[in-house]
């Protein structure tokens, strides 16, 4: 597998105070030998990115991880996919690994799965019963049959030297766990995502008392979601959404069109309980709805009503005032069900007086996308009720008074902030201290920097390769940065392609130039002003002895595209084609 190396995403936020806490350096190196006692933790994503979560826990040479999840691209990653943590640094010791801990059910923190457990397929999955439902399933379209081991909240488990007691937490998914690992290095306590709704769905609290506890006892090192950090006060109860949607639902005309993700599970509940009381039916659009809801159906953890839910197929057969398609789309994915209908590109065609309401958060860096999508159903004569116009979206996430609460409960004697982009990351290191965790005692890392937990101080000793893996359809890893590069010059400049014939001894020209232009914006007979020019630069060649294809190529990229600079002002990609006789 080739790994591309990885480029830093743009920097979103305000600086934090580069003296008040321990930060990266750019000249890191790699790490030294773990010390004797020690516990080393190297996170493979979620630091400075939003997605990719994956944590290495390395105690006494064997390997513990916490989650390992996809990122999915931004607009300058041109017909990618996914992109993965990269595997470097543990490809040479997956013998060394003990499991794989999934804090619960999200694509960024389970999507990676399938890829590692293709390179040693027996490493033993650990979660949740949800957890563990939705990543088998995800396993077995990869025609992988995975060891697991289901816990509950409560429990403890012995995984190779990790000690591991795994304490609910309340999430945008049912069944989500935080972790706290103990070795003779200390105990390290790893949130997840998690948020402290009182007044949850399920019922189902973040245990504050259980938490407390651990603190009590001591937690050495705190991993702590960083997501909502600079936001202030406290997140919204889920079911405040339920009365906004009855409104909506109330005052719908026709067909009711709701995207979510595909694994917020408590958000359809509500759906449903809504479509229900106003008597309407409800189809799942998408293959990951259909699947991921039919689990959670058969789980327990999705109630639904005798004959509300119907195929896809039967809705012709129902009124428009009577239906509620649930699909996914809410990023603006290009092919997702939304995405398509907005494009005019699905089976389900937009109508004047339908509402959509798009029942999520916007993820950073997925802004143009969705308000494309918001415009393009708009055109259709639909009513788009979002996050920005109606109160249908609560975050799964912890706000800055939660954290502040949440320390307080622990009293951390280290803290390293973990799944946000570098604002979040500051913002949570500042609450942590102002909670009065010792400013020296605070690292805030990125993707690849090795901390380690060496009496009682947790500290940055090195740095592995963390790179961007890029997968694009079946290939993995293939995709370069640089093949990004000509992508991103092929949509944004278009081509150039020049074909010659020359003489192989002479190197005359005796066939062409024909030139022909894609994407570029130039019309093909503006290229007759540079013909001249290529004939010259050849001849001249011809005279000094040059004839080797490759030279040519060379003189006749740098002809035509000083003169499309010169005359244009624009770059694109110039593909000469030499053909020798």
């Amino acid at each position: 597998m080739n790994i591309a190396r990885h480029v830093p995403r743009r920097v979103r936020g305000a600086r934090g105070k580069e003296s008040l806490l321990s930060h990266p350096h750019p000249e890191l190196g790699p790490p030294p030998k773990l010390p004797e006692g020690g516990l080393r933790v190297t996170p493979l994503g979620g630091l400075g990115e939003i997605g990719r979560n994956m944590t290495v826990f390395e105690y006494g040479g064997r390997l513990l991880i916490v989650d390992c999840g996809v990122l999915f691209p931004e607009e300058e990653q041109p017909g990618i996919d996914l992109i993965l943590p990269d595997f470097t640094s543990i490809r040479d010791r997956l013998d060394d690994i003990d499991g794989i801990v999934l804090t619960h059910g999200h694509e960024d923190h389970i999507g990676g799965v399938p890829y590692l457990l293709r390179e040693k397929p027996d490493i033993p999955l650990i979660g949740s019963k949800l957890t563990l439902a939705l990543i088998e399933a995800k396993l077995q379209e990869h025609r992988i049959r995975p060891y697991t081991l289901e816990v509950e909240e409560g429990h403890r488990e012995r995984i190779g030297p990790f000690d591991c007691e795994f304490v609910p937490v309340n999430h945008s998914i049912p069944d989500a766990l935080a972790v706290a690992i103990r070795t003779p290095a200390g105990m390290v306590v790893h949130t997840g995502d998690f948020k402290m709704d009182q007044l949850p769905l399920d019922g189902r609290l973040t245990d504050l008392r259980a938490f407390a506890r651990l603190g009590e006892e001591g937690i050495d090192l705190l991993l702590s979601d960083s997501t909502n950090a600079e936001v202030p006060g406290f997140v919204p109860p889920e079911r405040d959404i339920s009365g906004v949607l009855r409104q909506v639902f109330s005052s719908a005309q026709k067909r009711i069109i709701v995207a979510s993700f595909a694994s917020h599970v408590h958000r359809i509940q509500q759906i449903l309980d809504a479509a229900h009381e106003h008597g309407r039916r409800v189809a799942f659009v998408g293959r990951s709805m259909v699947r991921n809801m039919g689990i959670a159906r058969d789980l327990g953890y999705l109630k639904v009503p005798g004959g509300l839910v119907v195929d896809v197929k039967t809705l012709d057969d129902l009124p428009d005032d009577e239906i509620v398609l649930v699909c996914t789309g809410s990023q603006g994915e290009p092919m997702a069900a939304l995405s398509r209908m907005a494009n005019r590109d699905h089976q389900i065609r937009i109508v004047q007086g339908d509402t959509v309401i798009l029942a999520s958060s916007l993820i950073p860096g997925n802004e143009n996308a969705v308000y494309r999508v918001i415009n393009g159903l708009t055109r259709w004569g639909a009513h788009v009720v979002h996050k920005g116009n109606a109160k249908v979206h609560v975050s799964g996430h912890a706000s800055a008074g939660e954290l502040l609460y949440f320390y307080n409960i622990c009293q951390p004697k280290n803290l390293m902030p973990v799944h946000g982009e570098w604002r979040h990351l500051r913002a949570n290191a500042e609450l942590g201290a102002k909670t009065g965790v010792p400013h020296d005692r605070i690292v805030i890392a990125e993707d690849g920097v090795v901390v380690d937990l060496v009496e009682g101080k947790a500290k940055i000793t090195g740095k592995v390769q963390a790179g961007y893996v890029y997968v694009d359809g079946l290939s993995v890893g293939d995709v370069t940065e640089s093949s990004l590069k000509d992508r991103r010059i092929l949509g944004d400049e278009g081509i150039i392609s020049i074909f010659i014939v020359v003489d192989s001894t002479s190197g005359k020209i005796v066939g062409g130039p024909h030139v022909q232009s894609r994407g570029s914006g130039i019309d093909d007979a503006a290229f007759a002003a540079v013909m001249p020019k290529i004939d010259e630069v050849l001849a001249k060649s011809a005279q000094d002895g040059v004839a080797e294809s490759h030279q040519l190529q060379q003189l006749v990229r740098r002809t035509v595209g000083k003169w499309v600079s010169d005359t244009y002002r624009r770059r694109p990609m110039i593909l000469p084609v030499v053909v020798e006789v």
